[in-house]
């Protein structure tokens, strides 16, 4: 693609005013949505289970903490038990995916939740301390940060200094997905990867669709056309992402259905690697098993 014709995709996919868009987005998660059950389609919620690592570890979590997630499928690397690695959930919301990865890399790992809705952040706080007493911790390795993930620098996370970004049905939400790709290519350290699942289309959507309070909400309005996303990755610096699982997403809502016609969604995970300047100077990553 010519310099030209990645300006154009990079100003194609953003969802418009910035602040207006996170507004109406943390209005929506921080309000309208009061529990998973709340939703009008199944783009925010996971279709498959997840390991049975994390299984175990869910059926601990404390129920506000369950009844207020949003994601759409199960960002948890193979390899994380025990690891010692240090993660980053984009839009960590209540929590959820945080506590989990908190439990499974051990004392020794560290996990950062950034999201920028005070309400999610307040439930994910509230419980912490319980969390890392249950699991018998001497010290904390989880926080929460209140930030924009097109900003990790402005939330203070430093350059090369994560090993695993997850996310979970957040980057379609973003207004300027191509400045989170940058800046997730940018904490992460040399051999360190992207782990995350997230809504996708078949096609590009107009605007009418795009700028719609629900469907963006929903997580249906802001998602990439697959293709424009594989682009956006290689321009930040990774290569070519890697597909793990697909699955179709349902919309419950006829009035929702009517405004996105023939547009077919899914929830997709995908890795990305940030490759060192030598491959063969990389550190193994425990969590590279696909």
């Amino acid at each position: 693609m010519s310099a030209n014709g990645v300006q154009q995709l990079m100003e194609g996919v953003k969802l418009g005013n910035e602040d207006d868009v996170r507004a109406s987005v943390s209005k929506y998660y921080g309000e309208t949505l009061q529990k998973s059950s709340d939703l009008k389609t199944s783009a925010c919620c996971t279709a498959k289970s997840p390991p049975k690592e994390a299984i175990d570890i869910l059926r601990q979590l404390p129920q506000e903490i369950i009844s207020k997630y949003y994601g759409c499928g199960s960002p948890f690397p193979r390899g994380l038990m025990g690891s010692g690695l240090r993660v980053l959930d984009l839009g960590c919301g209540s929590g959820r995916d945080c506590y989990v990865c908190a439990a499974l890399v051990g004392e020794k790992g560290f996990l950062t939740g950034i999201d920028m809705t005070p309400a999610q952040l307040e439930v994910a706080e509230q419980h912490s301390a319980a969390w890392q007493q249950h699991l018998g911790y001497a010290q904390p390795n989880m926080k929460f940060v209140k930030g924009s993930i097109e900003q990790l620098d402005a939330a203070g996370i430093p350059p090369a200094s994560v090993d695993i970004v997850i996310s979970n049905c957040v980057i379609n939400l973003s207004p300027d997905k191509a400045a989170v790709l940058q800046q997730v290519h940018r904490v992460l350290a040399p051999g360190g990867e992207m782990y995350f699942s997230d809504v996708y289309c078949d096609r590009r959507l107009p605007a009418e669709v795009r700028s719609h309070e629900v469907l963006l909400g929903e997580c249906l309005g802001g998602a990439l056309a697959v293709d424009d996303f594989v682009h956006l990755a290689q321009q930040a610096g990774f290569h070519e992402p890697r597909v793990l699982e697909a699955e179709p997403i349902t919309v419950h809502d006829s009035e929702l259905k009517a405004l996105l016609g023939d547009a077919a969604f899914y929830s997709i995970t995908f890795r990305l690697f940030k490759l060192p300047d030598n491959p063969f100077d990389a550190q193994p990553q425990p969590a590279a098993a696909a």
